[in-house]
């Protein structure tokens, strides 16, 4: 009886262990990693218009379009979730935003992170302050993923993530931040290769950049300055370069953007 007793005793723990253990080690490590990390956008740098190391392994970290004015108060787009390859650690970021190319004091940002083992994340951020990931928003490939930023004043508004596979919403709002305050003089459309921080926040390196497929189209692009629309076709092109070689290739046609892996 005490060999029996001892036998399901054994069970029950293993089983009770069992169900802390991710479905795969790949997870496993990926939780692992989210955990510790912090991420953070960059501002936009880029060698043609702000200082840049010479030896620098990434000499642009933003593909896509930012559109430069006065007063932008809305950004939104919808755009699919790739899938990622590479390296479990390796990744890429779309987002929509405001601020944060000529204007780096603070970028009011939403969007989500894709890794090369196949997984997602949607976050929210107030640069220079770290993101922070959306809780109970999931998102799967080729997901349609409605990204929306609002600035009430210049340190205060909303960032909106909206699923519209899955009709899942979430918002976060930030009222009277004081890590930074926005220009409202850049709208952008983003594939970035996004930093990671360590625990103190001073000490930032970007990821390796993901590959992505099938290309990651904007649609639907809006921004809003002055209560005008500003259209898309108006914005600066950019491209992610990495080891002085184009890691995207990025179009507008209309209210779309479109971003390729090359």
């Amino acid at each position: 009886m005490k060999f029996a007793t001892n036998i399901l005793s054994a069970l029950l723990c293993a089983e009770a262990a069992l169900a802390l253990v991710p479905a795969s080690r790949s997870e496993a490590r990926h939780l692992a990693r989210r955990q510790s990390r912090g991420r953070r956008t960059a501002p936009f740098r880029n060698a043609t218009v702000t200082e840049f190391s010479p030896d620098a392994t990434v000499q642009s970290n933003w593909g896509g379009a930012i559109l430069e004015s006065t007063g932008f108060t809305e950004v939104s787009a919808t755009a699919n979730a790739p899938k990622g390859s590479g390296a479990s650690t390796a990744a890429g970021s779309a987002w929509v935003g405001i601020d944060g190319a000529t204007c780096q004091t603070a970028i009011l940002q939403t969007g989500f992170d894709w890794y090369g083992d196949g997984t997602y994340d949607a976050w929210y951020e107030w640069y220079p302050n770290n993101a922070a990931d959306f809780t109970g928003f999931t998102i799967s490939e080729g997901d349609d993923i409605k990204m929306s930023v609002t600035a009430t004043s210049k340190t205060s508004g909303s960032a909106t993530m909206e699923n519209m596979t899955t009709g899942k919403k979430v918002t976060q709002t930030f009222t009277d931040e004081t890590a930074g305050s926005l220009c409202l003089t850049d709208a952008e459309f983003i594939i970035e290769d996004f930093e990671e921080c360590d625990s103190s926040g001073s000490n930032c390196e970007p990821v390796a950049f993901a590959a992505f497929s099938p290309a990651v189209a904007f649609s639907d692009c809006s921004a809003t300055a002055n209560g005008e629309s500003v259209a898309l076709s108006s914005g600066t092109i950019t491209e992610v370069e990495v080891d002085s070689k184009d890691l995207t290739k990025c179009s507008t046609s209309g209210t779309t953007l479109t971003c390729s892996y090359v």
